[in-house]
C-alpha cells in the first residue's frame, strides 16, 4: 500500500538524515472495553479480514488515550479502509457493528507513527536514490564476519557512503562496509584485492562459522568467498571418514577443516603464509596437516609423504573419544583411552579450488604413483584418486560447450584425453560469477596412464602471469640455470620476493619453468648485493638461496 511507503527524500549524495524518514499514518482502531475480550475480537476481526496485518507492526497496541493506557487499555489496529465511528460507520462489517452495539468495542481514530527504524534497507534506498538510479538498487553483497563486502557499479559510487551507512543500520551483525576497487588477484597471486572502507572501523580481522567450524583470519590478506558455502559442503559430503584428501589450494581451510572434523585425513596446502597461519589455528586434532608450499610440488609431496609414513610405520594417529555425556555430568574418571587410527597409504581425493589457474596444475599428476601400481586395482580394491578441479568458463543454457572446453583444457595439461561421457567424469556448475562467466568443478578419476607413467615434465610450460614485473623474468632460465652448477634439473619452481615483501608479504611470484638438459655444469656466480630481489629458491633437485646480477 502506498501509505505504508517511506517518505521520498532523494538525498543519497548528502549525509544520511534519519529524521526525514518519520511518518504518521492516520487510521482506525478498535478500542476493546474489557481485556478478557481482546483475544476473541482479535480472532473475529482477523477472520473478517478487517484486522491490519502489516509486517513488523504489532496490531495489538496500547490505547492512544494515556489515561486508559496506564490502566492497561488495549486497541486493535484496523485496515486503512475501515473508518472511525464519526467518519463513516458504513465501512464496518457486521462483526464490528454488532460489537459496537454491545459496547464491547469502540471504533476510534489512531495515528500510527513509523520512523527510520521501521523501514527496510530497500525502502530507504528507494527513497534516497534518484529515479534514474532505481533500476538495480545494490542489494547483493557478501558478509564475512562483521564485514559487508560490496562491489558497487560505477553509477552507484556517488552514493556509496550512504549505502554503507544504511547497510550497517539494517544489519546488526555488520560493523564495517568495504567496496572492492579492483579485481581479485590484480595486485597479488593470493587472490586478495584492494578495497576502500566506506563506513565503520578498518578492522579486517574476522571470525565466522561455516560447516560447524570456526574460522579466524585477516580478510585483507587471504581469500574467502561466502558464496561458495554450498560448494564447500557438496565436496565435503562426498568425502568418507578415514579417507585421505589432498587440498592443494586450501586457503584458510573451508574444505579441509570441516572434512577433518568428520574424520577425513587432510593434507592441506596453501602458498599464502597468512592462509597457512589461519588454517593452523583451526586444524582439527590430528586429522588436518597444514602446509605452505607451491601447489605443483605439493601434489607429489603429499602422495610421497603418505607412502613414506606407511613404509616407516608412522601411519597412525591418536584420536581422543568424542563420546557425549549428559549436561552437568562429571567427567569420566579415568578418561577414555585415545584410539589409534591408521592413515591410508594413498590419497582418495585431490581438491584444487583455484578456478583462475587450477587446470594449469593438473600436469603435476604425471607419474604420481609411478612404480606403485600394485597399491591399486586390479591388485587391490583401492581406486586411483578423484580429482576435483575448479575453473571458469563461459555460460550457456545446457553447459555442453563449456563441458567440452573444460575437458580439452584438462586433457592438454594431463597429456591424456578426458572427454564428456567418460565414466566418473562430472562437470558441475557451481555459480555464475559475471554476466558471461560461470564457475565449474570438473571431477574425474585420475587415469592410470597418467598416474603410473614415468615421472617427467611436460614438453612445454604455461606461464599466465598478469604482473607488472613479468618482463624482468624474460630469459630467466637461460641466464639462471648455468649458474646453479648442476645438470640434472628438469623442472624449476621459483619463488621470488620483491623488496616490498617485508611491508607487503603478498608481493610474491611463483614461476614454473621447464629446464633444457645441460651438457656440463658451470660455476655459480657470486651474490650481487645490488640485486632488487631479496630471495630466490628453486624447488626440485636444487635449492638456490642467493641473488645474482641476472635478476637486475
Amino acid at each position: 500500500m502506498s501509505i505504508f511507503r517511506p517518505p521520498i527524500v532523494r538525498s543519497a549524495s548528502a549525509a544520511l538524515d534519519r529524521a526525514l524518514f518519520s511518518k504518521t499514518i492516520p487510521m482506525a482502531a478498535a478500542r476493546v472495553a474489557s481485556l478478557k475480550n481482546l483475544s476473541c475480537y482479535r480472532q473475529k476481526l482477523e477472520k473478517s479480514k478487517e484486522l491490519m496485518q502489516l509486517e513488523r507492526v504489532m496490531n495489538v497496541r496500547p490505547d492512544p488515550d494515556p489515561s486508559l493506557a496506564e490502566k492497561g487499555g488495549k486497541c486493535l489496529l484496523l485496515k486503512p479502509e475501515i473508518k472511525p465511528e464519526e467518519t463513516d460507520p458504513t465501512t464496518w462489517s457486521a462483526v464490528l457493528q454488532e460489537a459496537v452495539e454491545k459496547d464491547d468495542i469502540g471504533i476510534i481514530p489512531y495515528n500510527l507513527k513509523l520512523d527510520y527504524s521501521y523501514w527496510t534497507y530497500h525502502d530507504v534506498m528507494t527513497s534516497l536514490l534518484p529515479e534514474d538510479a532505481q533500476g538495480e538498487i545494490p542489494v547483493g553483497f557478501a558478509i564475512v564476519g562483521h564485514i559487508a563486502h560490496l562491489n558497487l557499479r560505477d553509477e552507484y559510487l556517488p552514493y556509496k557512503k550512504v549505502i554503507a551507512e544504511v547497510l550497517v543500520d539494517k544489519n546488526p551483525q555488520i560493523r564495517t562496509v568495504i567496496n572492492k576497487v579492483d579485481d581479485v588477484g590484480t595486485h597479488s597471486v593470493f587472490r586478495t584485492f584492494e578495497y576502500e572502507v566506506l563506513t565503520g572501523p578498518d578492522d579486517m580481522n574476522v571470525e565466522l562459522s561455516e560447516g560447524d567450524c570456526i574460522f579466524k583470519f585477516d580478510y585483507s590478506k587471504v581469500y574467502w568467498n561466502s558464496r561458495l558455502q554450498t560448494e564447500h559442503k557438496r565436496l565435503v559430503d562426498s568425502f568418507q571418514p578415514g579417507e585421505v584428501v589432498c587440498d592443494v589450494m586450501a586457503g584458510v581451510g573451508p574444505f579441509a577443516i570441516p572434512a577433518g572434523k568428520k574424520g577425513v585425513f587432510v593434507w592441506a596446502n596453501d602458498l599464502n603464509p597468512n592462509s597457512y597461519a589461519s588454517m593452523k589455528e583451526a586444524v582439527v586434532q590430528n586429522f588436518v596437516r597444514p602446509y605452505c608450499e607451491d601447489g605443483h610440488t605439493f601434489i607429489h609431496k603429499a602422495a610421497d609423504d603418505l607412502l613414506h609414513l606407511t613404509a616407516t610405520n608412522q601411519n597412525t594417529v591418536s584420536v581422543r573419544s568424542k563420546a557425549k555425556r549428559p549436561r552437568g555430568a562429571a567427567p569420566l574418571v579415568p578418561a577414555p583411552s585415545p584410539t589409534l587410527v591408521t592413515i591410508p597409504p594413498t590419497i582418495s581425493h585431490f581438491v584444487m579450488n583455484l578456478p583462475a589457474t587450477a587446470i594449469d596444475f593438473v600436469g603435476s599428476f604425471n607419474g604420481l604413483y609411478h612404480s606403485h601400481e600394485k597399491l591399486f586395482t586390479p591388485y587391490t580394491d583401492v581406486k586411483l584418486p578423484m580429482v576435483h578441479v575448479h575453473c571458469f568458463s563461459t555460460k550457456s543454457d545446457d553447459n555442453v560447450r563449456e563441458t567440452m572446453e573444460i575437458c580439452e583444457r584438462i586433457s592438454t595439461r594431463l597429456d591424456w584425453e578426458i572427454k564428456p561421457g567418460d565414466e566418473e567424469l562430472v562437470v558441475h556448475e557451481v555459480r555464475d560469477v559475471a554476466p558471461k562467466k560461470r564457475m565449474f568443478c570438473a571431477t574425474f578419476r585420475l587415469p592410470a596412464e597418467v598416474a603410473f607413467r614415468e615421472r617427467r615434465v611436460l614438453s612445454s610450460v604455461h606461464l599466465d602471469w598478469k604482473w607488472k614485473w613479468k618482463s624482468m623474468f624474460d630469459g630467466l632460465v637461460e641466464k639462471l640455470v648455468p649458474h646453479l652448477g648442476v645438470t640434472n634439473i628438469r623442472t624449476l619452481y621459483l619463488l621470488a620476493y620483491h623488496p616490498d615483501a617485508e611491508s607487503n608479504p603478498q608481493q610474491l611470484l611463483v614461476l614454473t619453468v621447464v629446464v633444457p638438459p645441460l651438457k656440463a655444469p658451470c660455476p655459480a656466480s657470486r651474490p650481487d648485493p645490488g640485486c632488487p630481489w631479496k630471495q630466490a629458491i628453486a624447488y626440485g633437485t636444487v635449492r638456490y638461496t642467493h641473488c645474482t646480477s641476472l635478476y637486475a
